[in-house]
């Protein structure tokens, strides 16, 4: 599959090598232009550096920068692509965002920036090293679950398939407006829980 990754950090970065190593072509872009990668990212089998645009140019787009970066996307690239929110909103990393602090989860509003985006919320609740290194096989006990929310729910089956060939158990989550579940600060947020774990998890979840 062709992927675009748009953010170099810990969870962008580790999905890039991941997701290469599986045989899945990946373009990856940061903030600053293709030539500022780390050497040993770009040089990862399957992963290519590019710009937002070529990254976005994929049927699948993992977005991976601070929420408060999100409006600064460039317009109309993301119309009928599934796009995979990995952030997390952290008002002392970006700011007061109102629509956010106010209850809107921030998947939600990364979709209302999105326009005609297929968003899905994942790859949020896991650390980066986990998500590297903790894969196993389907059926292992003490498999990693990983929420899934979305309202398309053919684009959550192909990120439900990805988590599966990870190495991680899907959970369906619901759709994008009980994403706030999954939000730091909640019970499945970095539990690393098994499939059953985080279904309970996210059951017990207030606001």
């Amino acid at each position: 599959m062709d992927i675009g990754i748009i953010g170099a950090g810990n969870i962008g970065g580790t999905l890039a090598r991941r997701l290469g190593a599986l045989g899945h072509r990946v373009v990856v872009a940061n903030s600053r232009g293709p030539e500022t990668h780390d050497e040993d990212l770009v040089a990862a089998p399957g992963v290519t550096p590019g710009t937002v645009a070529q990254a976005a140019d994929h049927d699948v787009v993992v977005v991976s920068i601070p929420t408060k970066a999100v409006p600064d996307l460039p317009d109309g690239l993301f119309a009928g692509k599934i796009v995979i929110d990995t952030n997390n909103y952290y008002p002392q990393r970006d700011g007061q965002i109102e629509a956010i602090a106010a209850g809107t989860p921030s998947a939600r509003w990364v979709a209302d920036h999105l326009a005609g985006a297929r968003v899905v919320k994942a790859f949020n609740t896991i650390n980066y090293r986990p998500l590297g290194a903790g894969a196993r096989p389907a059926g292992a006990p003490g498999r990693i679950a990983i929420p899934v929310a979305g309202d398309d729910a053919a684009a959550k089956q192909v990120v439900s398939s990805l988590i599966d060939e990870l190495g991680f158990d899907p959970v369906d989550a619901g759709p994008l407006d009980e994403s706030w579940r999954q939000e730091p600060g909640t019970p499945v947020y970095g539990a690393d829980a098994d499939a059953a774990g985080a279904v309970a998890a996210l059951a017990a979840a207030t606001r």
